[in-house]
């Protein structure tokens, strides 16, 4: 019974402490983000560490999608900090980007890249820039997320190229795109984000490298003005999962999705086999999420070799792209030489790895994202 109620205590509340059975040395794993996040450890990851690692065992709890997720995380280690707490019961964290730029800024995490092998097969600045934070050294990401266009090709004969091409292409195609504003869910946020930064090329590398200016909210007004306008000839979606089923209805023709979403409705039979994606220059955002160790880890060196592992060329391609179409958190060209080529080219046909190098874009600074948000709000649902 008293293991009964710890194991509800910990479903409930996401970070209480795990108490290991006997004779085990358990691996406390807390993750943001979706349920399906906590169930890739729980059932696939954990098991295959347990199974190279005699006398561990991994256990998985989830606090949550979005930043919340990340926040309980932070305010669980920085509880455990200000009490002096000699060893923390958080193992590994898996955190969004601001959770992990806030983490290091306030000095709860541990620098841990260089000890681990799978730190030489990233290079990508998302492992060393967070929304503008420096988090070189202390994170590694787990996968990469990204938002691209899909459209139906039978609907769509010459897919919009870029932002302004799909300005053009909604006047002669009135409510056949479709987003889910800033409420509804991150592709549609990430499609606002992609708009305001496109619309002053000077601009974008101030909003995803600082330093930051509130001053620019004008100029991030002016662009949420010509997107009001946009928004005459378009489809407003209710949410990430509705554009994906209003495209699969044939309701509308084109709109922003996240490509692992897309990818798994596709394998499911959820969506029509015939839609596609396209990334529009100069680029829509995309996320890791990243591996963390926090600087008090009461099993730090387990966490590294469970990073490790998890971030291995093999882990990466079975797990990660494979299962639940992510893209890796490694760089690609590790994984590829791990997967048949059917496999890989399912999730990289459309969109290839030179596509997400050059229009994979991070969301902006913190501070920028608010403004743009803020912005929305003010200036388009007036």
């Amino acid at each position: 019974m008293k293991v009964r109620i710890l194991l509800l205590s910990i479903a409930a509340l996401g970070l209480a402490s795990i108490g290991p059975a006997a004779a085990e040395t358990t691996l406390n794993v807390v993750s943001a983000g979706d349920q399906n996040m906590v169930d890739y450890v729980n059932n696939y990851l954990g098991p295959k560490f347990e199974q190279m690692n005699p006398g561990v065992k991994v256990r998985a709890v989830g606090t949550g999608p979005g930043d919340s997720g990340s926040q309980k995380i932070y305010e669980k280690l920085e509880a455990q900090e200000k009490a002096g707490a000699p060893k923390w019961d958080v193992d590994v964290a898996v955190v969004h980007q601001r959770g992990a730029a806030t983490m290091v800024e306030n000095k709860l995490l541990m620098k841990y890249r260089d000890q681990v092998k799978a730190g030489k097969l990233v290079s990508r600045d998302t492992a060393k820039n967070a929304l503008g934070a420096d988090v070189d050294g202390y994170v590694l990401p787990m996968f990469h997320s990204q938002i691209a266009f899909a459209y139906n090709p039978d609907l769509v004969k010459t897919p919009p190229k870029s932002f302004k091409e799909l300005e053009e292409w909604v006047k002669k195609n009135p409510k056949q795109f479709g987003y889910n504003g800033v409420k509804g869910g991150m592709s549609g946020v990430g499609f606002v984000m992609g708009w305001v930064e496109a619309s002053d090329p000077g601009m974008r590398n101030m909003f995803e490298k600082g330093p930051y200016d509130p001053k620019m909210k004008a100029t991030i007004d002016k662009s949420l003005e010509s997107l009001k306008a946009f928004n005459q000839y378009v489809v407003m979606t209710p949410g990430n999962a509705g554009t994906l089923d209003m495209l699969n209805r044939g309701e509308i023709a084109m709109g922003p999705v996240w490509v692992d979403m897309f990818y798994t409705w596709m394998s499911d039979g959820k969506m029509n086999p015939k839609v596609k994606l396209e990334l529009p220059a100069p680029g829509l955002p995309g996320q890791p999420m990243y591996y963390v160790i926090p600087a008090k880890a009461e099993h730090a060196d387990l966490a590294k070799k469970f990073i490790d592992f998890a971030e291995s060329p093999e882990v990466q391609a079975d797990g990660i792209v494979k299962q639940f179409n992510w893209y890796p958190g490694i760089d690609p060209q590790y994984v590829q030489s791990k997967m048949p080529p059917k496999e890989w080219n399912k999730l990289f046909t459309d969109i290839t790895p030179a596509d997400l190098a050059s229009k994979g874009r991070p969301f902006p600074l913190s501070n920028y994202f608010t403004d743009i948000v803020e912005g929305y709000e003010r200036v388009v649902l007036k």
